[in-house]
């Protein structure tokens, strides 16, 4: 096998999350954007040598060929526009390597009983690697076992198990995780929701699905920071977005006098927040999650407050990187547990990410898109890992 560029290895080190980011960091808003940085010198270190430059020009592989690239993505809503980007991710990933586009299958619904089958079938087709979604910490014990014990390397990413109290539940023995650390920015969300709601009062927090493990710990996380001053009400919203508006406009018609805030901890039912507060004639504080459009609009309007940023893409291009690094260099590259980031977006920086982009989803374009020129403002980091 050929030589390995020594700033491959060095990359993942730099992704490599160790034992978490520090909570002062997550709760200042900042995230690890080393996860993106890294990712970069791992592109940069593909085409570093003269003659990986000439194969890039070539649109080649400059890495030795290596049997068997066939990757499998698990997936609970595989059809949720949150996860346009982690599919581009792959797709981008899978094209600068050379290699198939990994099969995306799962549910569309959170039905665990869909998405062991999807990943018995990618035992069965002897797939290179597995990256699914955990979103129970229990129900994927045996199958992702299974995939280990039959020499396929496994990865969780967005989801990896639950919370309880605070104590992770991983259930599983995936090679990493990448992803956000999901319960450290569910206090990142409390600590919003303090500086929004001073003094406390009742306040919902809306959720597709109480219980799996993508999205609860948020909840947890966010209740774990707020005294006992806050009435807290979870209110289960579902997975169809018609059926979220809904769910969240009745409950703030129903609580319309005593309501002093409306919240989310997952992308659908922050992106209803805003057509939810103006159905039931509310302005009050809201905030939650990711990046969906209305989302963004929302928070350019002033109509939401915050969103909490997890970076999607990355959640697809770095898994599939890392598994095939992790078969190319003979599972010496082990893939490091990365935090694809806890970045809180406001209405006064929300401008850059309302570019319609590959990277967000929101366009399908390969297209090169130049940073914000000045300064990059970023707060003293506060921890090496």
């Amino acid at each position: 096998m050929g030589k390995i560029d020594p700033k491959v290895d060095e990359a993942i080190q730099t992704l490599n999350m160790g034992d978490g980011p520090t909570r002062r960091r997550l709760l200042q808003g900042t995230g690890l954007v080393s996860a993106a940085g890294a990712a970069s010198a791992l592109l940069a270190a593909c085409t570093s040598s003269s003659s990986s430059s000439v194969a890039a020009a070539n649109g080649k592989n400059p890495f030795p060929a290596v049997p068997n690239q066939n990757y499998y993505f698990v997936n609970h809503v595989t059809t949720n526009a949150f996860f346009t980007p982690t599919q581009y991710g792959l797709q981008d990933a899978s094209a600068l390597l050379g290699i198939p586009k990994p099969v995306w299958s799962g549910s569309t619904t959170s039905s665990v009983s869909e998405m062991i089958s999807a990943i018995n079938t990618g035992i069965s087709a002897k797939a290179a690697g597995i990256a699914t979604t955990v979103i129970d910490p229990h129900s994927f014990t045996t199958p992702v076992g299974n995939a280990m014990n039959a020499g396929i390397p496994v990865l969780s990413y967005n989801a990896d198990g639950i919370y309880n109290h605070g104590i992770p539940d991983i259930g599983t023995n995936r090679l990493a995780y990448v992803g956000q650390a999901l319960y450290l920015s569910g206090q990142a969300m409390g600590e919003q929701i303090k500086t929004l709601v001073p003094g406390g009062g009742e306040i919902a927090i809306f959720i597709a699905t109480p219980g799996t493990g993508n999205i609860q710990p948020r909840y947890d996380g966010a209740v774990s920071v707020l005294g006992s001053s806050y009435k807290v009400t979870e209110v289960a919203t579902g997975t169809v977005d018609s059926a979220e508006l809904s769910a969240e406009k009745a409950f703030m018609l129903g609580h319309k006098s005593s309501l002093k805030g409306a919240f989310a901890v997952d992308s659908g039912s922050t992106a209803n927040l805003a057509g939810a507060l103006q159905g039931a004639g509310l302005t009050i504080p809201a905030g939650g999650f990711d990046t969906d459009p209305r989302t963004l609009n929302a928070l350019k309007a002033g109509t939401i407050k915050f969103s909490i940023f997890q970076d999607p893409y990355l959640q697809g291009f770095l898994p599939t990187l890392y598994l095939y690094l992790y078969n190319l260099s003979g599972a010496q590259l082990a893939p490091p547990n990365t935090d694809t980031g806890l970045t809180v977006l406001t209405p006064s920086n929300v401008s850059q990410m309302l570019k319609a982009s590959r990277y967000q989803g929101g366009s399908s374009a390969e297209a090169y898109i130049p940073r914000p020129s000045g300064a990059i403002n970023q707060p003293m980091a506060t921890t090496s890992t």
